[in-house]
């Protein structure tokens, strides 16, 4: 008997989760005697307890095809929601779903609490007499899914094009830096990365020959704001001017920041960002040169700006939803698909399988060996590490007009078989 199938993602999205989502649809079609309807929980798990569920099954071709370059979530959205343990009446209402719709295939873009929801979900309904396989397909720009010996996944898809975009991004203020210099010496680049930076690692990549002024202080560093002005100071000392490339997480003191529903700091809605307070601090204390500091706080731009997308990313996210979608009619429930890298000069990658109970129990940092002494820089194991993932073209974004042309589903929803339902966090 067919059975449908359903995705869903949440979390922060990232420039290639349509691609990924394009791969599983796409894979999901070449199976039509396993796979009959695919669904699309509208705005992630959340559009899941609303029994709001996006038919993907009759979108068009082109639609489905331009997901390739569609950034960010606006194709079938995202959420901020975590079903956390003790909330048995979600868990209880995703069942009632996946039972109404007859769905036998669940998959889960997202990050390690994505993939733990995933597995209970679908250990939950196979304890309630459901043929349900969970899957989870990985997504995160931080590139913190896996483990930190990079066994369980190589890299995830979204980080190879928010690397690309700071390798560019810090090109350009470079060249601000090196014309307006002499009013203003320091500029402070603050990028994403809670408390692991594989982000603002990226900038690196700007300058691989270390030709240029640049600092990179991750937060897993631990410099003291004092420490990292001195760091800076020395630099303008040396050369006249500074770019510094801080991450979101460096500990310069009480920032009055929120948390998300994950419970993860949320710095770009903070009062006062990472950079500012670098920033403030220099300018108050002042830098070894004529002028002032002044900063940069790059927020969602990094996961959701179509052409900064890299075409190695773009290719992998593709294969990683095309390689859940294998998982899931070969009955190998339980797994997350995996990117891994095979050793030798030449970059090639193999699509796998891990464990989701050991993805979602495992968390990836920044290798210590791959932070310099002083803490101010990235070592040059990790540039060749990063290097291929960025790619070396432009992606090819298509344009109607003046605008750039992105997925626009028709809103087809499933028919709704249950009564309407507020998620426990919500009540």
């Amino acid at each position: 008997m067919k059975k449908n199938l359903l995705i869903a993602q949440s979390g922060g999205p990232s420039p290639v989760i349509n691609s990924s989502l394009r791969g599983v649809v796409e894979a999901a079609k070449a199976f039509p005697d396993q796979i009959d309807t695919i669904y699309a929980g509208w705005h992630g798990i959340e559009g899941v307890l609303k029994e709001e569920l996006l038919n993907l099954s009759v979108q068009s071709e082109e639609e489905v095809s331009l997901l390739r370059n569609t950034p960010a979530a606006g194709a079938i959205g995202t959420c901020r929601y975590k079903i956390k343990a003790h909330q048995q009446e979600d868990f209880d209402r995703v069942v009632e779903v996946l039972r109404a719709h007859n769905i036998g295939y669940f998959l889960y873009n997202g990050g390690n609490d994505s993939m733990d929801t995933a597995n209970k979900i679908a250990k939950l309904a196979q304890e309630r007499g459901l043929d349900v396989i969970g899957i989870g397909v990985p997504k995160t720009i931080d590139n913190d899914v896996g483990d930190s010996e990079f066994k369980l996944i190589d890299h995830t898809p979204g980080y190879g094009s928010v690397a690309r975009y700071w390798s560019h991004i810090v090109q350009n203020a470079e060249e601000e830096n090196r014309g307006s210099s002499p009013a203003d010496p320091v500029l402070v680049l603050q990028a994403m990365g809670r408390k692991i930076g594989f982000i603002p690692a990226a900038a690196r990549l700007a300058d691989p020959k270390r030709e240029t002024p640049l600092l990179i202080f991750l937060s897993e560093a631990g410099l003291s704001m004092a420490a990292m002005a001195d760091k800076i100071n020395d630099t303008v000392k040396e050369r006249g001017r500074a770019v510094v490339v801080l991450s979101e997480g460096c500990d310069v003191g009480d920032l009055g920041f929120t948390k998300d529903k994950f419970g993860h700091a949320q710095f770009g809605a903070s009062q006062t960002t990472v950079q500012q307070a670098l920033v403030n601090y220099l300018n108050a204390n002042g830098i070894r040169a004529a002028g002032n500091a002044r900063g940069q706080t790059y927020g969602t731009d990094q996961r959701a700006t179509a052409i900064y997308a890299s075409t190695v990313d773009l290719d992998e996210a593709y294969r990683a939803g095309q390689k859940a979608v294998l998982l899931a009619v070969a009955g190998e429930g339980g797994f997350m698909s995996t990117i891994l890298r095979e050793p030798g000069l030449i970059y090639q990658v193999r699509y796998d399988k891990a464990p989701l109970e050991l993805v979602a129990n495992s968390e990836r940092f920044f290798p210590s060996e791959w932070i310099t002494a002083d803490g101010s820089d990235v070592t040059d194991d990790f540039v060749s590490y990063c290097t291929p993932l960025i790619g070396e073209d432009w992606p090819s974004v298509p344009m109607v007009g003046t605008l750039q042309r992105f997925t626009r589903f028709n809103p087809v929803f499933a028919e709704q078989k249950l009564t309407a339902y507020i998620p426990e966090d919500y009540r």
